[in-house]
């Protein structure tokens, strides 16, 4: 919104900083694991935190909740959102069964858990537009408002699902067998979606696709001798119907990896990582 870069950390702080990365300072602390952020047309951000529900911040910080739940159930896991022209605010559910803390168990089991929600600012309503999604993750709404691209990380694919026009209602899978797993997405406003891909796909997963049992035991091994993703940096960028426009990939070892988001402003692609010790910027495509 200022042209500031802003950025959610483990232990609830959201960190403001410079343009050009200096001069972190706090400005706000959710008490929970804040994921997706972005800004309304009033200047609040609006925060899916994975504890806490989807937040609004004001400019001063001061936090707002506005849903952590619908029909009594709390969401499990509140990942990504984005925002339609409209002001309606879209969100995942990654996961109805786990949190945050057990979310690789989620995965691993390959389990339709997730859904995407909606949350209307002006009359406080939260309402379910589709569930049984494979731990849905980032989410960007198309300039128009017309439909929502949801990522199913788990299932290796990209859904879009119509919210608004003659296919209101519907959804269908833009992408599958993606090359990796899928994790943020955003729209530059200009028809590109951005897709963020922490790892590349394991044979070691896809080979105990049809094995449960096994999927399991895997957790159970101890984490140091568990799959790990290898160092690669990766990221698509997309049109509207699942064409790939872009296709960014650096294998070396000094890569910025894993990358989990990716936003594009002012002809710089913004780049960041739950477990890489800081951020990145690269010049967009042009």
């Amino acid at each position: 919104m200022d042209g500031n870069i802003y950025a959610g950390y483990e232990e609830g702080t959201i960190m403001r900083y410079a343009p050009d990365g200096s001069g972190g300072v706090s400005f706000a602390h959710t008490g929970g694991r804040p994921l997706g952020l972005e800004f309304d047309s009033d200047g609040n951000l609006i925060v899916a935190d994975a504890i806490e529900g989807l937040l609004s911040v004001s400019p001063e910080g001061e936090i707002n909740t506005l849903t952590t739940g619908m029909d009594g159930m709390r969401f499990g896991f509140a990942d990504d959102l984005d925002i339609a022209p409209n002001g309606t605010i879209y969100f995942s559910d990654a996961s109805a069964k786990t949190g945050i803390t057990d979310y690789r168990y989620d995965i691993v089991e390959h389990r339709p858990n997730g859904a995407l929600y909606a949350y209307d600012p002006s009359s406080g309503r939260t309402s379910l537009i589709q569930d049984d999604m494979y731990f849905a993750n980032g989410v960007a709404v198309n300039p128009d408002g017309d439909f929502v691209l949801v990522v199913e990380t788990s299932e290796y694919r990209v859904q879009k699902v119509w919210i608004d026009g003659p296919f209101r209602g519907k959804s269908e899978v833009l992408m599958d067998a993606l090359p990796g797993f899928p994790d943020g997405i955003s729209s530059n406003g200009k028809g590109v979606y951005w897709i963020a891909f922490p790892s590349t796909r394991q044979p070691i997963i896809d080979n105990l696709a049809d094995n449960p049992v096994m999927r399991k035991l895997i957790l159970r091994l101890p984490e140091a001798i568990q799959p790990a993703p290898e160092r690669y940096g990766f990221v698509l960028g997309i049109d509207g119907d699942g064409n790939v426009v872009y296709n960014l990939q650096d294998p070396s070892p000094e890569s910025f990896s894993p990358i989990t988001s990716v936003e594009e402003h002012e002809g710089m692609l913004y780049l960041g990582s739950l477990t890489y010790s800081g951020f990145g910027r690269v010049t967009a495509p042009q």
